[in-house]
């Protein structure tokens, strides 16, 4: 699969699963052995150890999250991909700013993907034009 095509699947699904809280969409998108670092202090090893990270940060959210993704940006087997998050954790408001940073492997699956955050207390909307 085209690194292009893998990295819009993985935007398009994560738009669609984070408000609905949708382990399984995400996991598929994860090769069996393939690493997530929620930040470089947190690795999560292989689709079990996403679903551990999901699941707990999901647990936290009291209401659903609302996403915006960029178009990602490719080179080879990489892609970086921005977004934009407002969520409600623990009844508190929030807004996530971030990218992550892909591999994907030759099927299209994440072999790694590496993210970087910011969080804001409250709810702010996204620059305009950036998710145009």
């Amino acid at each position: 699969m085209r690194t292009r095509t893998a990295a819009r699947r993985w935007a398009r699904t994560w738009i669609d699963a984070w408000p609905a809280q949708d382990v399984d969409a995400i996991v598929a998108l994860q090769r069996e052995d393939g690493d997530h670092w929620a930040s470089l202090f947190r690795p999560y090893r292989g689709r079990s150890g996403l679903r551990t990270y999901l699941e707990e940060y999901f647990t936290e959210e009291s209401r659903p999250a609302q996403v915006w993704f960029a178009e990602p940006q490719v080179d080879g087997d990489a892609a970086v991909v921005e977004y934009w998050a407002l969520v409600d954790v623990k009844d508190q408001p929030l807004t996530i700013s971030g990218c992550t940073v892909l591999r994907f492997d030759e099927a299209g699956l994440v072999a790694e993907a590496r993210d970087y955050s910011h969080v804001q207390e409250g709810h702010h909307s996204p620059p305009a034009g950036l998710f145009e």
